[in-house]
């Protein structure tokens, strides 16, 4: 086991035995309906922009995004609408996440990861990734419709497990989670392929070398353009150029038989993943076939070149067996830290969430996730080497993903509404001293 395993021997806990832990949910702690939210269609996502505006940015699969602003109004006007360059054919394409560069108060400059529509790229098909760089206006609050540079495409042989979360790491560069492609089973064989010039073909198995990235994390310097020339580039431009770099650590960086953009690699369809944001820990939701919804913990400073597994694994065990434990057959690989089974107890889509580092005084510590089918929400703790998760009893339909606010809030998208946690909270006063308050 690798670098997962590192931090404890991560016994799994199996989320069938929660229901005799119930004393690990905080009694203080409600999810409680945003009020007047109204007029989402598909709201899919939350972001901050880490602006100190305490805005909430609220992704819209049909290519919207719209801003909740800090007194809590959802303004009418979208922040930035891209309809027309997004495809929503199928349920799992369309505008999947934005992510805000660290320097956003400064540049202006957020990134969108969207699958392509009518309008689209030379070159790239409908239902492709794209990720584009946008920028606001001289209204903060309006952005331009139209992106500033296509960053990368990357083309996909099925419409489905488009992966979908996308951030900035501690280290300043962009992390994009891509899924294996689609169908089921990974039919292509993307997430265990690394040589492109190993990629399977033919039938819905698409030929271009983009598609050595699915089923990948990938890792990448939007701040410096790569120049025309020979590199290791995998959705580089015909001569070689590109709208981005491989930072100097990418695992396979220079490698002549490895994609430099790809960081981890045996992912499935990582939907929403996280990174600490007191540690810099990576979390990796990453959704199952027919037996097993996962999280992968990965330990900050992040070595990269780490194999999460799938499709020779599905979770902890061999695909397709229940016995055979995964390290037997991928020693080095990241076992997850958490699991449950699929079906329709516990749910069929797992949504990844954060480790809450927020006000709540109950809630410090925990990770947090849920499941985009059943709307179960689990909060998990650490115990010694044991990771652990207990059932919430929550509100919601659907859980199709978590987000945060400028002070580590966490919020909840279901359909068209959104949910905060609550509780009590620390409180400092004037005098120094700390006390907890409802």
């Amino acid at each position: 086991m690798r670098q997962g395993a590192l931090k404890s021997l991560f016994t799994l806990a199996v989320l069938a035995a929660a229901a005799s832990s119930m004393a690990q949910v905080p009694s203080d702690v409600t999810l409680d309906a945003l009020p007047g939210i109204s007029g989402l269609s598909g709201a899919l996502g939350l972001k901050n922009a880490d602006d100190g505006s305490g805005r909430l940015f609220i992704v819209q699969q049909n290519g919207i995004v719209r801003i909740l602003d800090e007194d809590g109004t959802l303004l009418p006007d979208p922040f930035v609408d891209i309809g027309s360059r997004t495809a929503v054919s199928a349920s799992e394409r369309g505008l999947l996440d934005i992510a805000f560069h660290p320097q956003f108060a400064v540049n202006g400059r957020f990134y969108l990861h969207y699958s392509a529509g009518p309008v689209r790229p030379a070159g790239v098909d409908e239902g492709d990734t794209v990720v584009g760089e946008f920028s606001i206006t001289g209204d903060p609050d309006v952005a331009n419709n139209s992106p500033d540079r296509i960053i990368l495409t990357v083309r996909q042989d099925f419409a489905n497990h488009n992966g979908g979360q996308m951030r900035f790491g501690p280290d300043g560069y962009l992390y994009l989670g891509l899924g294996d492609g689609g169908s089921g089973n990974d039919p292509c064989d993307r997430a265990q392929t690394l040589d492109p010039a190993s990629i399977v073909t033919g039938g819905s198995c698409e030929s271009d070398r983009s598609v050595a990235l699915l089923g990948k994390m990938l890792r990448i310097d939007v701040d410096t353009p790569t120049p025309a020339g020979s590199n290791n580039l995998c959705a580089a431009n015909s001569d070689g150029s590109a709208e981005y770099s491989i930072p100097p650590t990418n695992p396979f960086e220079g490698e002549t038989n490895r994609c430099g953009e790809v960081f981890l690699y045996g992912l499935r369809n990582p939907w929403r993943w996280s990174f600490d944001r007191t540690t810099g820990d990576l979390w990796i939701g990453d959704v199952g076939q027919n037996t097993t919804e996962e999280v992968s913990l990965l330990n900050w400073p992040l070595a990269g070149g780490d194999d999460l597994g799938w499709k020779i694994c599905e979770g902890s065990t061999e695909r397709g067996s229940s016995t055979t434990p995964c390290e037997n057959l991928l020693p080095d690989s990241v076992i997850p830290v958490l699991e449950y089974p699929t079906g329709a107890t516990f749910g069929r889509s797992i949504t990844g969430g954060y480790r809450y580092r927020g006000p709540v005084t109950s809630m410090k510590g925990l990770y947090v996730f849920g499941d985009a089918v059943s709307g179960n929400i689990w909060f998990a703790n650490e115990s010694g080497s044991t990771w652990t998760s207990t059932e919430f009893p929550s509100p919601v339909f659907s859980v199709r993903s978590f987000g945060q606010d400028e002070q580590g809030n966490l919020y909840v998208v279901s359909g068209s509404a959104v949910h905060r946690f609550n509780g009590n909270i620390e409180q400092i006063f004037a005098d120094g001293f700390e006390g907890t308050i409802p």
